[in-house]
């Protein structure tokens, strides 16, 4: 694939602070949960409540679950209510009724994601370059259990200064809050940071709207809105960039 980078970071300011998404961003999200998903689909036997298929179960799941997560963002759902309805909404698309799922099946997905380490490629080389030139920071919208064992898996941690999980601050990107509160803790100011991250509506809108610049990383190649000015379809573009 041809970089999908359009535009320079803009250089009105010198950029000294990088901040990053984790989720579907470095810690790649979706093969993590087949990996989970698979495993959990023949623990617990699901073909003998009929579902047939573990593709397209986790294909299902995949999609519901991205439709909750970006509720969630924009605080239309509390965590608990992403948590009970990712796999019931599953059943009930699969023509099952949800009481068939298992009782334990929820827990056991929460505990067995976050343990797998799949990074998108260039996550670490792409890092260590970066953090050689510039701070780094992390802000998420992930539960912070969660994150934080993902974090550690991955052996993450190192290259970010902060660690912002919006489960601690309050509010989730892309409430201007918790960028506010992201540049504090830095001791930053928007125009010397750029927020990288795959979501338009948390992470390239919300930092935008804060006055932060933003790149939109966009590993499979979805259609670019207008307003946004740059993107990238791989982490190690970012080599180029800075």
């Amino acid at each position: 694939m041809k970089n999908q980078s359009e535009a320079p970071v803009p250089k009105s300011e010198i950029k000294r602070h990088i901040f990053f998404d984790l989720d579907h961003t470095i810690w790649d999200f979706d093969k993590n949960a087949e990996e989970a998903l698979h495993e959990l689909y023949h623990l617990h036997q699901l073909e003998r409540i009929g579902l047939t298929s573990a593709g397209l179960f986790i294909e299902t799941y995949t999609r519901n679950n991205h439709q909750l997560w970006a509720q969630y963002h924009t605080g239309q759902i509390t965590k608990d209510e992403l948590r009970d309805a990712r796999f019931k909404r599953t059943f009930t698309d699969l023509g099952l009724h949800p009481d068939l799922m298992p009782v334990d099946f929820e827990d056991a997905y929460v505990q067995l994601c976050p343990t797998k380490t799949n990074l998108f490629p260039h996550a670490h080389e792409t890092l260590t370059y970066l953090q050689s030139k510039y701070t780094l920071h992390l802000i998420s919208n992930g539960f912070k259990d969660s994150t934080r064992i993902k974090i550690a898996g991955s052996n993450l941690a190192g290259y970010f200064k902060n660690i912002i999980i919006s489960e601690d601050v309050g509010v989730n990107k892309p409430d201007k809050a918790i960028f506010q509160h992201a540049i504090d803790l830095a001791g930053a100011n928007k125009k010397e940071s750029v927020m990288i991250g795959d979501s338009l509506e948390a992470d390239i809108y919300g930092a935008l709207g804060f006055g932060m610049d933003a790149i939109y990383f966009n590993p499979f190649n979805a259609p670019k809105p207008e307003d946004v000015p740059v993107q990238i379809g791989h982490l190690k573009e970012l080599v180029g960039m800075f």
